[in-house]
């Protein structure tokens, strides 16, 4: 007799519900079934572990480059730097051929300059100690400078002519004024340009004096010394008559030397007026007829139809990139006392 209040469960033997298998998730068709699934999911999580494995590698690698190459880059700058600190730009070496040598002169003539007597005087010794240089050339284009380091040169080139038994001419370019021409006159032979600036014997020191402007503003000058004279030359405080008379005995006596060198170097050929030595300046063309020169001409005349020796070998002593730093850099602080003593200084311009 059946129950009319039970469930009939179709497909069942005698109406009754069949056991749920419990293990049935765990047989070999239901573990086929899932395998796919499973191993295309490790498989992706493989592939980006390795990406970023490798990506990381790269990473790494591509910085470890980066720093070698940096530290390479460093180590020949320090390199160059180093080379640069310990060699000089000089021109040429040795040459055993007959050649003219040639040493600019160049730009305003004082100490620190390319055209120093540091400079100029190591230059002109590499041109005299070359068995190949037939005469040394100076090529000048300088509007003045320093009486000492025009001194210093000038005395170079006497005792060079007599060791080594070779002429020096003095090539003018645009301008030989001043210091320059101090030079110059020491030279066996100057040739100039017919439009060349040549002359300016004379010695000058100039500045600035501003004792009424500060009277007028109110401002008081508040300078102690020790020595009635220590503060000779301060623009902010007025100038005695013995202190400018001192000024000048000193500014003749150096006006006398330079005259003394011109008259030694030109001899017979300078034709003395009462304007020769007053400081002005002439064109070549009328200072050849003056004999402050001796005739018109350039450094490739000079070395073709004076020396007879075509072949110029240039041989000036000029800075280096790291002398230049150094100078920019280094010497930076201390340019507003040396520029304050320089403008006290004796300049023939």
């Amino acid at each position: 007799m059946t129950d009319p209040n039970r469930p009939d469960y179709p497909g069942s033997p005698n109406g009754e519900p069949e056991a749920t298998d419990l293990w049935a998730h765990n047989s070999p068709a239901s573990s086929a079934a899932s395998a796919p699934s499973a191993a295309g999911h490790t498989v992706w999580e493989r592939d980006v572990l390795e990406k970023l494995v490798f990506a990381t590698i790269k990473e790494q690698r591509s910085a470890r480059r980066w720093r070698i190459f940096t530290r390479m880059m460093w180590l020949l700058v320090v390199i160059g730097v180093a080379w640069a600190l310990f060699s000089r730009e000089t021109a040429t070496t040795s040459m055993t051929t007959p050649h003219t040598a040639v040493v600019d002169i160049k730009g305003e003539i004082a100490a620190g300059n390319e055209a120093s007597a540091e400079y100029v005087v190591a230059a002109m010794r590499s041109a005299f100690e070359d068995s190949g240089a037939q005469a040394v050339v100076l090529l000048i284009n300088s509007p003045g400078g320093s009486p000492v380091q025009a001194g210093i040169i000038s005395d170079e080139i006497q005792r060079l002519k007599s060791k080594y038994n070779k002429p020096v001419y003095a090539v003018v370019e645009e301008t030989c004024a001043s210091a320059a021409y101090y030079i110059a006159s020491s030279a066996d032979e100057i040739y100039v340009d017919k439009a060349s600036i040549v002359g300016s014997i004379g010695v000058l020191m100039d500045g600035f004096g501003f004792t009424g402007t500060m009277e007028k503003l109110g401002v008081e000058r508040r300078l102690l010394t020790a020595g009635a004279n220590k503060g000779f030359l301060d623009p902010f405080s007025p100038m005695s008559d013995e202190q400018r008379q001192y000024a000048m005995q000193m500014l003749d006596q150096i006006h006398q030397q330079f005259i003394g060198v011109v008259k030694k170097g030109r001899g017979d050929r300078l034709k003395e007026t009462p304007e020769t030595f007053s400081g002005l300046f002439w064109t070549g063309q009328h200072a050849v007829e003056m004999g402050l020169a001796d005739d018109l001409g350039n450094l490739d005349y000079v070395a073709r139809e004076v020396v007879k020796a075509e072949e110029v070998v240039d041989y000036t002593r000029r800075e280096n990139v790291a002398e230049r730093l150094v100078k920019r850099f280094g010497a930076a602080m201390g340019a507003g006392a040396a520029k304050a003593l320089q403008s006290a200084s004796w300049q023939m311009r």
